[in-house]
């Protein structure tokens, strides 16, 4: 699981390392190096017109069924993470997941270790790019309305497996999307299964993480 994170990179550098052609926020979020659930968070996604847009939303997915706010933010934080083996079924996540994905940018994510290997349980790890670039990490999002017309929108990291120097630490780790693959994650007229679990798949970073 993915349950802290940390984004330091100012609004100008997220614009430009995603590439944003759309609007950005009036007010940009301040650097957080240790994100929690429930805070704001910036995400990056599409609009219907095709334009990339960086937006911000509250972390831990919430169902469309909730019926007052209190309910909705209580739920937000068994919604933090959605698995990537089961996220196109799972009622709270299977709509987001064929309508509305987007990135996460991350500096990095902190993981504790689990009893799986050569660690210590709940030893602290921090895993970032070893390029020093931002992880764009796969992630849904919604948007909620309450009975009253307040709009919450917000979003979950998608998970997996954990591949490689990260299976001694811990057993899922943040999907990571590459470069290469993000016009066609984001893009919502995309909406075959198969070929959204193909883009899931794992892809190193270039110079790998640490």
């Amino acid at each position: 699981m993915c349950g802290r994170y940390a984004q330091s990179k100012s609004m100008a550098e997220l614009v430009e390392e995603f590439g944003i052609t759309g609007a950005t926020l009036e007010s940009p979020l301040p650097a957080n190096w240790n994100i929690a659930p429930t805070q704001e968070i910036y995400i990056v996604r599409d609009t219907p017109e095709g334009q990339r847009e960086l937006a911000s939303v509250s972390w831990g997915l919430i169902g469309h069924w909730y019926k007052d706010v209190a309910q909705a933010r209580a739920s937000q934080s068994h919604a933090i993470n959605a698995r990537s083996e089961s996220v196109f079924e799972k009622p709270t996540f299977r709509d987001s997941f064929r309508k509305h994905r987007c990135l996460i940018p991350a500096d990095g994510y902190y993981e504790w270790a689990t009893a799986l290997g050569q660690y210590r349980p709940k030893q602290p790890f921090y895993i970032s790019s070893a390029e020093g670039t931002s992880l764009s990490l796969a992630g849904i999002w919604s948007e909620w309305v309450s009975p009253t017309g307040q709009v919450i929108q917000s979003a979950s990291i998608i998970t997996r497996e954990a591949v490689g120097m990260l299976v001694p630490i811990h057993s899922r780790m943040p999907v990571i999307m590459p470069s290469d693959r993000w016009s066609a994650w984001l893009d919502p007229s995309r909406k075959e299964i198969d070929e959204l679990r193909g883009l899931m798949e794992f892809s190193e970073p270039a110079r790998g993480l640490t």
